[in-house]
């Protein structure tokens, strides 16, 4: 008797790791739609958006893309080379060194919020759909057919973490709400670059240059913009563009190769800087330009003792002030009871040494504490600083700083016979009064960021990064935190006082509301902080970058009114929530902050 027997039919399920996207329609299907609503996207750029020129930008002009059209533009061109770098096309490999996947991502995210955003604008600014073009109707289709394509792109799917059978609703709902954010941060993931190969030094040196061409162009465009929509428009696509250069590995091989020539990089950056002044028309954005310098300058000096040496100091306005008022009393200005002119190079020095001095008598009493006592004492010394001199008007105090009144009319800087308050023809380019003391702060900031590399590079810099990590470590290892500390907090300070000398110049007057604790607009010691921790502590380019983008945004947000501290707000919060450790952190501060991150081969010090 034979049996016979059947085979199973049943299809095997899928294994679970399986890569597969976020959309369940076949991986190539995906990619093609990506693809071609990113051409799609790019070709609608030359076609009418609207009808009418009532809406900012004017896009109404067929074949020649502006305003906010070129932003969609770029992102979208972006996103396509992203997409052809995901095929393998000869010659786009260098595109995406840590895969391809992730970037297009988000630069089709980028484009898709760019374009609906312009779109939900005109709508609602001319009154409805009806004032679209074909091209209008032709962007938000492609990036929305885009976006579709980009999240069905595979990626490898986490693991559901177990949970207790007997769990009750709210745990199974909080299970299921990670279980589901993991699957989406997973969606958006990258790879680790591949190491970048070695080039030749001239080709290394050129790259860096591109680089530090492109920024200031962005840099440049971004200051310039003339209405609200397209500065959100232009922070939309700036951001998803950076993260999609982050997550395609771009970001990180030109790390790489900058750091391999630290003094070129450098030194490019603040020619790059210097070029600035000669893209303007007028002294408009010059004058921002400046304040940003100012700003940065004293962000880097809080980046001293916050960054490296690891001490909150919530006051640290104060110093700017010290540098400001006392360069403001020897300016020759009428207001000033000592009635006296010093030459710009002794006011610099009158003030750097009062902050000095202010910053050791502050420091020698207080820094014996630690954590949130010395934040407390900071705190008051940045608000006795502000009273004192509100009281010292002659009525309440000595006859000093004039009160609230403060000290106005402070002259322009003359330095060798070179008036900083007229304009100046250089080489054909008209150099107006905030371009020449843009150039004297980009001065001021090359001596402080040589400060800070030194010292952080010195001996006593390597004893500030010991006792920010473990300060009772360090004392069993023979350190003087005290005077560690104090050094720190004499440095920063008098950093402070030299930004503050030439502040009091540009503004022309120094009040006591000009340095309080929190305020809407910068410098003041929150901001500053929030400049450090938000750029990245403990590096040079961090509070920098940190510092203009708190000084730019605030700025050009200033139509959302009462809500723009809100907005500002909640960004910070989402930025410290998704990156801890900031826009440029130091490797080591990363490595605490994403354990599963492999270990540089060698740990920085400054993060330079």
């Amino acid at each position: 008797m034979t049996t016979q027997t059947t085979a199973d039919k049943t299809v095997a399920a899928p294994a679970p790791n399986t890569p597969s996207g976020l959309i369940g329609i076949p991986a190539n299907l995906g990619r093609a739609l990506a693809t071609g609503g990113s051409v799609l996207a790019v070709v609608s750029t030359f076609l009418a958006w609207t009808w009418t020129s009532a809406f900012p930008g004017d896009l109404t002009v067929y074949g020649y893309p502006g305003g906010l059209q070129v932003l969609v533009l770029v992102g979208g061109a972006l996103a396509t080379l992203f997409c052809l770098a995901s095929y393998g096309v000869r010659g786009l490999g260098w595109l995406t060194p840590a895969g391809a996947d992730a970037a297009v991502k988000y630069a089709v995210l980028g484009t898709f919020a760019t374009a609906w955003y312009t779109v939900v604008s005109i709508s609602v600014d001319l009154g409805g759909v009806v004032n679209l073009e074909p091209g209008g109707y032709l962007v938000a289709a492609a990036t929305l057919i885009a976006l579709i394509g980009a999240l069905a792109l595979p990626f490898e799917r986490p693991e559901p973490d177990p949970i207790d059978p007997e769990a009750g609703g709210w745990e199974q709902f909080k299970h299921d709400a990670g279980h589901a954010l993991a699957v989406l941060r997973a969606a958006f993931a990258s790879g680790s670059p591949r190491p970048v190969r070695t080039l030749p030094s001239y080709a290394e040196i050129l790259i860096i240059v591109a680089v530090l061409a492109v920024g200031l162009v962005v840099f440049t465009y971004g200051i310039g913009t003339e209405y609200d929509e397209l500065f959100v428009g232009f922070l939309i696509t700036a951001g998803f563009g950076f993260s999609a250069l982050n997550r395609s590995g771009l970001i990180a091989h030109a790390s790489q190769i900058s750091a391999r020539h630290q003094n070129i990089t450098v030194c490019g950056a603040f020619v790059a800087a210097a070029l600035f002044p000669f893209t303007q028309t007028d002294d408009q954005y010059a004058t921002l330009g400046v304040y940003i310098l100012i700003f940065a300058t004293v962000a880097l000096g809080l980046n001293i003792v916050v960054g490296l040496a690891g001490l909150l100091d919530l006051g640290y306005v104060a110093f700017l002030g010290v540098g400001a008022y006392a360069a403001a009393l020897v300016s020759g200005s009428p207001s000033s009871p000592f009635g006296v002119h010093f030459p710009f190079w002794a006011a610099v020095l009158v003030g750097a040494l009062a902050s000095l001095v202010f910053g050791v008598l502050i420091g020698a009493p207080t820094l014996r504490l630690r954590g949130d006592y010395l934040a407390i004492v900071t705190l008051g010394f940045g608000e006795i600083f502000r009273i004192a001199v509100n009281n010292t008007d002659g009525t309440s105090g000595p006859d000093i700083t004039n009160g609230s009144n403060g000290i106005a009319s402070i002259p322009d800087l003359n330095i060798l016979g070179f008036d900083l308050g007229v304009a100046h023809d250089i080489g054909g380019f008209t150099i107006g009064r905030f371009a020449n003391y843009f150039f004297l702060m980009l001065l001021i900031t090359a001596v402080v960021v040589l400060v800070f590399r030194r010292s952080g590079d010195s001996r006593i810099g390597r004893a500030w990064v010991a006792i920010r990590e473990d300060e009772t470590a360090a004392l069993a290892m023979g350190i003087n935190g005290f005077r560690v500390k104090l050094i720190a907090f004499a440095v920063g300070a008098t950093l402070a006082g030299l930004a503050g000398t030439v502040q009091a110049h540009v503004t022309y007057t120094v009040t006591p509301e000009q340095y309080l604790f929190a305020g809407t607009t910068p410098p003041n010691s929150a901001f500053l902080l929030a400049a450090v921790v938000l750029g990245g502590m403990g590096t040079i380019a961090g509070p920098l970058i940190g510092a203009a983008l708190l000084f730019l945004i605030p700025n050009k947000l200033q139509f959302l009114g009462d809500y723009q501290l809100l907005a500002f707000g909640l960004a910070l919060v989402l930025l410290m929530r998704f990156r801890p450790e900031g826009l440029i952190p130091n490797r080591r501060r990363q490595l605490e902050f994403h354990e599963e991150a492999d270990a540089p081969t060698v740990l920085s010090k400054t993060g330079a």
